[in-house]
């Protein structure tokens, strides 16, 4: 089997990562926390991320002890056989793009501000960020772990600089004191808070192209989770300065240093956004490229360009995404509600993973484990009613695995001498 191109550095995957999990809900989120829990909110992210950090650990440890381009899909087949394998796999085929829809659909909020476009604009700009990610996409992960890496740290450099600007000349209002006394619970706090892990499993599927995997995969992944969690903590502190806003950074942003705020935030969330977005067709392009040399899909997502890049699945889930956002916009759908199914089925994999370590690695990992099945149970607890959905998509995926199983079962028995 054809090998992929190992380009991958422990910075650039820290960036990769990093940029993965800030995607949309960088500068949301925090002010979403502080409406839940008021001042309790940054307990709730602390808290959010000693509970994501053993999940982390162990999905970087499934990687780098057993690296394949499937990811978590091979993670489970390792574990329990052919079938789960595939079904997560396809699981994780089938659910992205409509999650890369909604991603897509939010980030552009970020634009309204700066840029008034009708919804007919909207929909033809989003279709050419597609058309861009194709083309830095189709060289390797090499450049995008460059773009990326600058990206994360550009957004550490701004929260940073707005943190020591506050503590340099301090507001008139005190950051713990400016939001409602209303919001005092931490569990709706941390259910929102939740989505911005969504994606530590991505990062699996490019193990292959790091150019020291055993060396550099687990720094790289926990490296990422923590910068990502620290960023958001400090976000939440700095949201506390204007909560009624109705984008608190840019409200903070311009207290501190004038009118530009929406500028800047505007900026870093929307190419923050399409970061997460590009990850997430490199996660695809390289599950399908596997699962074809397999003959689960078809042969034609097989080949590589003169890079070693799986460009014909990636185009293919582009256009399927595409499709999808094109639907959206026909049908108004709500993309919140999308979201929340397709975080339903990452639970789902992420269970099915932890699952799998339990079985694959050493005894010494298995508080690790625990604490990230425990988190798994509090995500799914949050979820509620739009687990639904993954349950739906997984007998369907199930149904049509039987029936393939079936059809080859009988063309063997019918053509012995193809054997």
């Amino acid at each position: 089997m054809p090998r992929l191109n190992q380009t991958i550095t422990r910075w650039q995957g820290v960036g990769l990562i990093a940029t993965t999990l800030l995607g949309t809900g960088v500068f949301i989120l925090p002010q979403l926390t502080i409406a839940a829990a008021g001042d309790k909110a940054i307990w709730a992210w602390v808290i959010l991320l000693l509970g994501i950090l053993p999940l982390a650990y162990i999905f970087a440890e499934l990687g780098r002890r057993f690296t394949h381009a499937a990811g978590p899909a091979y993670f489970v087949e390792r574990a329990f056989g052919q079938f789960s394998g595939r079904l997560i796999g396809l699981l994780f085929l089938f659910t992205v793009p409509p999650g890369v829809a909604a991603a897509l659909i939010m980030t552009f909020k970020f634009i309204q501000p700066i840029i008034t476009l009708s919804d007919a604009q909207t929909l033809v700009a989003e279709l050419l960020v597609f058309a861009l990610l194709f083309f830095i996409n189709r060289r390797g992960l090499q450049l995008s772990g460059r773009i990326q890496m600058g990206l994360t740290l550009l957004i550490l450099l701004v929260v940073l600089l707005m943190m020591v600007m506050v503590v340099i000349h301090p507001p008139t209002v005190d950051p713990t004191t400016a939001i409602s006394a209303d919001g005092s619970s931490l569990m709706p706090a941390i259910g929102l808070a939740i989505w911005s892990f969504i994606g530590i499993e991505a990062i699996t599927h490019l193990a292959g192209e790091f150019k020291d995997v055993q060396r550099d995969f687990i720094p790289a992944s926990l490296l990422g989770v923590s910068l990502v969690g620290l960023i958001f903590i400090g976000c939440t502190w700095l949201s506390m300065l204007a909560p009624e806003q109705p984008l608190a950074m840019v409200g903070v942003f311009e207290m501190l240093f004038g009118s530009n705020g929406r500028w800047i935030i505007g900026a870093l969330g929307f190419i923050s956004g399409i970061a997460t977005i590009n990850i997430y067709f490199a996660s695809l392009s390289r599950l399908a490229w596997n699962y074809s040399q397999e003959g689960i899909l078809p042969q034609g997502l097989q080949s590589l360009n003169r890079h070693k890049i799986p460009t014909t699945a990636l185009i293919t889930f582009m256009l399927i995404s595409a499709a999808i956002l094109l639907i959206s916009y026909l049908e108004n759908l709500d993309f919140s509600l999308m979201a929340h199914w397709v975080n339903g089925s990452f639970i789902v994999i992420y269970s099915a993973s932890m699952l799998a370590a339990w079985k694959l690695l050493p005894h010494r990992h298995k508080p690790a484990i625990i604490i990230g099945l425990c988190a798994c149970a509090l995500f799914t607890y949050c979820l509620g009613a739009a687990m639904l959905y993954a349950l739906i998509i997984g007998l369907l995926i199930s149904l049509v695995l039987l029936t393939q199983q079936r059809w080859q079962r009988h063309y063997r028995l019918q053509h012995p001498i193809d054997l």
